[in-house]
């Protein structure tokens, strides 16, 4: 006989159990992880766990290439990145020489970029451009396939599209209304303009995110080229500094390194195979070739002691022809590639390597003497960090201004180089025609 009413007592009783148990037994917790869909935490219902849902990044990724243990780059401009017959002609060289770098312009002296950029204060330097490509990210994705490690150049100071638009921001005439200009009508920014810093920021965080594996900021300088008598630089004379051009630089160099030095700028995307601990850029300065000879900031504001704390790597413009007749007495310097680029480099390193500096700067600290009666007496000089040589890049002259580069003179500022003790380099033709018998050819795969 079927016994109908077991089943519903069965049901009675369970319910009178559970009507006693706390409702919070029950509850699971659910956590949002920023970038990922949300998990549940393992929480026990009962005696039965609740499996953890592994994190998932949703984020979009980027690989990167390891920086080589010797960087040896040519350089391309934003026009032929967006020429591709003219990129693939210097993608075909990097693949048929000793290459493995390549720097390309992100923003150049024209003060506008070379890819549409994600940070909205950016757009309009992208759509003013006169040159770039919309598929920079494939691009630097194509030379990552061939173990490229591509630099992106970001000239900052020099700013022609910016500096009209925020004439309080730049270097302006002596009327303090009216932008200055160069003598090739060419516009800057007053270094201490702060609110400049953040934008550059800005760009240096699209750059790395589309798949730059280094940034390298070049014009990080006040102007030289022009009216000099005729200057007012309103942020500067407002600021902290006043016109101390070499401590309002280093003041930039300095934000600038923290900031790029934080992960959390970065985090919108997930940087992969970046050979470094954390997920942000490597970086590098470009400062004028006689920083490594001179004991002063040449007026621009430019030191070598004063800007090597606060970047991966300093990369000094040796080129012969910016050199006057007078340097070591050569005559001509362009006669003479191999001498000025090796004295040059060379003394940068004994400088880069040394303890002590006759350079003020934020990181030197001041060496006294005290004699037997207890006097005190400052040496003018400096205690300062140390480095090695691997510090430095040298630029290589491969255009004929001044005279005419051959395979043998460009061959001979790399070797120059080496013979400093200086083992990275990076070639810069503006024409972007490169010498190719000067380069030795690409080792041959496994």
């Amino acid at each position: 006989m079927h016994k109908i009413g077991t089943p519903l007592v069965a049901i009675a009783i369970l319910f009178a159990v559970l009507s006693f148990v706390p409702l919070t037994s029950f509850d699971v917790e659910t956590t949002a992880l920023p970038h990922t869909e949300a998990a549940l935490d393992q929480t026990e219902v009962g005696s039965e766990p609740v499996k953890s849902v592994p994190p998932v990044d949703t984020r979009p990724t980027v690989q990167h290439v390891p920086l080589p243990e010797q960087v040896k780059s040519i350089y391309m401009t934003s026009c032929v990145a967006g020429t591709p017959s003219f990129r693939d002609r210097l993608i075909a060289l990097i693949g048929e020489t000793e290459i493995n770098a390549v720097i390309i312009d992100i923003k150049d002296y024209s003060g506008t970029i070379s890819f549409p950029p994600q940070t909205e204060a950016w757009k309009p330097a992208w759509q003013a451009a006169r040159c770039g490509t919309a598929d920079m990210r494939e691009l630097v994705a194509r030379l990552h396939e061939q173990n490229v490690f591509v630099i992106g150049r970001i000239t900052v100071f020099q700013d022609p599209h910016y500096a009209p638009q925020h004439p309080e921001l730049s270097v302006q005439r002596s009327d303090q209304t009216t932008v200055w200009r160069d003598h090739k009508g060419l516009s800057f920014i007053d270094v201490a303009a702060q609110p400049y810093w953040d934008h550059i920021i800005d760009l240096s965080v699209d750059s790395y995110n589309v798949g730059f594996d280094e940034l390298n900021f070049d014009y990080v300088r006040y102007p030289s080229d022009g009216n000099m008598e005729d200057t007012y630089y309103p942020q500067s004379m407002a600021g902290e500094y006043g016109m101390d051009r070499q401590a309002n630089l280093e003041a930039f160099f300095k934000y600038l390194s923290e900031a790029l030095d934080e992960p959390e700028r970065f985090a919108a995307y997930r940087h992969e195979n970046t050979g470094r601990p954390t997920s942000t850029p490597w970086t590098s300065a470009d400062l004028f070739g006689m920083t490594t000879t001179n004991f002063d900031d040449l007026s621009i504001g430019q030191v070598q002691d004063r800007a090597a704390p606060y970047f991966d790597f300093i990369a000094p413009m040796v080129y012969p022809s910016h050199y006057p007749n007078s340097f070591l007495g050569l005559g001509n310097p362009n006669d003479h590639p191999y001498t000025v680029v090796h004295h040059a480099m060379s003394v940068g390193v004994e400088r880069m390597t040394a303890s002590t500096t006759p350079m003020q700067g934020f990181l030197h600290t001041p060496i006294t003497t005290t004699n037997a009666s207890g006097t005190v007496t400052v040496t003018g000089m400096y205690h300062k960090p140390v480095y090695t040589a691997d510090k430095f890049r040298t630029w290589i002259q491969d255009f004929d201004y001044g005279g005419d580069y051959d395979a043998a003179d460009v061959r001979a500022q790399i070797q120059a180089s080496y013979d400093a003790g200086v083992h990275s380099w990076m070639i810069w033709a503006p024409s972007n025609i490169y010498t190719k018998a000067a380069l030795l050819p690409a080792e041959p795969t496994q």
